[in-house]
């Protein structure tokens, strides 16, 4: 068996499970690795965090960020909050259509004076995050860009590269959750990359990390840092200490070992299977779905280049939650956008006729 096959045999969620954008049900390896982390708790608390390091080992090897810029944290929104209110004034500019968890933290840096927002709207370019887009938007005030790698609303995939060369030296921020563990690509021309595991990576709830460049780590303040941020953490002289001058300088807490251990595990998982073969599958299905729905007759919402995708597919319907009900009867998973929008959600372990048969569904209930 080899790795991609190896990948494939550990996951077993519903043939019609189209919903990745939401929820990656886990791997079998994954559920290992934290009843093995529970029963070792269960014994005491030797070598319960040893997971941390070979979590953040195989994060920057994933990402291409050098393991003193990576640390762990519990969400995308955990990390998010962390990267907004640790900048240093300035001016923020994020889409207005982004995921709430990439519009709550600005906001919320806003109101406690650390920060000025700037929302984008569609702008010059056909996505929020096109590079025409953002350019259309900067500021010589503008200090940061926050964007999702892949839009929740839309399946756009962002061009880092090409962002990094529009915005210049301001800090490129990515909510990397509707990307990581389905797309093959550089990670790198991000400042600072933030990504939840329960989705594509498919890690569970409460795993994730933040990757930061030297940039982000010489500009980001440790704000909301807490007692395990600072060197001699374990020196209780009731005094502050420095903060750290790497990316555990965000730390607030021990993380669990359990999330610890679910993370590698998926981490582990996904560099067996190699990072470009889960992007072409995942492609390649997508691709299926979208030729599906145009011989259907049903309107496509998303792009369609595959260079401009992963595994989102957006579809127009009458009535988006009636529809996205009705398919739950039949064993189809999707999520509804009202009032008009099906989110369809494909990973590299979807079989390609899953998709096929939701679109007959599709048309059957619409």
């Amino acid at each position: 068996m080899n790795g991609f096959d190896e990948y494939l045999a550990e996951f077993s969620e519903p043939r019609g499970y189209l919903n990745f954008a939401s929820y990656g049900p886990p791997s079998q390896r994954v559920l290992g690795a934290v009843a093995e982390a529970m029963r070792a708790a269960a014994s005491g608390a030797d070598g319960l965090h040893e997971h941390d390091s070979t979590a953040l080992a195989a994060v920057s090897r994933l990402t291409g960020f050098t393991r003193e810029g990576c640390a762990l944290t519990t969400s995308t929104s955990a990390g998010l909050q962390q990267i907004a209110f640790g900048l240093a004034g300035g001016r923020v500019l994020v889409g207005r259509a982004e995921f709430p968890s990439n519009l709550y933290p600005w906001w919320r840096a806003q109101e406690a004076g650390l920060l000025t927002v700037r929302e984008a709207g569609p702008g010059a370019g056909p996505w929020q995050t096109h590079p025409d887009t953002i350019a259309a938007a900067l500021e010589a005030s503008t200090t940061a860009v926050a964007v999702s790698a892949v839009d929740f609303r839309t399946g756009y995939r962002t061009d880092l590269a090409a962002l990094r060369e529009v915005i210049g030296d301001r800090l490129l921020i990515v909510d990397g959750i509707q990307g990581f563990g389905v797309l093959d690509q550089d990670w790198t021309p991000a400042d600072a990359l933030v990504v939840g595991g329960q989705k594509w990576l498919r890690a569970g709830w409460g795993t994730g990390f933040v990757c930061l460049s030297p940039r982000a780590l010489e500009r980001l303040r440790p704000t909301l840092g807490g007692w395990t941020g600072v060197l001699e953490p374990s020196r209780y002289d009731g005094l502050p200490h420095p903060p750290h001058d790497d990316a555990r300088r965000l730390s607030v807490t021990n993380p669990s070992p359990f999330t610890s251990a679910a993370l590698t595990a998926a981490l582990d998982l996904l560099e067996t299977a190699g990072p470009a073969n889960v992007a072409e599958r995942t492609a390649h299905t997508a691709t299926v779905l979208i030729d599906a729905l145009d011989a259907a007759g049903v309107e496509v919402l998303s792009p369609r280049a595959p260079a401009e995708r992963a595994g989102i597919v957006v579809a127009r319907v009458a009535d988006a939650q009636q529809t996205a009900g009705r398919l739950a009867l039949k064993g189809v998973t999707v999520t509804a956008h009202p009032p008009d929008r099906v989110r369809f959600a494909v990973h590299a372990t979807t079989r390609p006729s899953a998709p096929v048969r939701a679109v007959g569904l599709l048309t059957d209930v619409s």
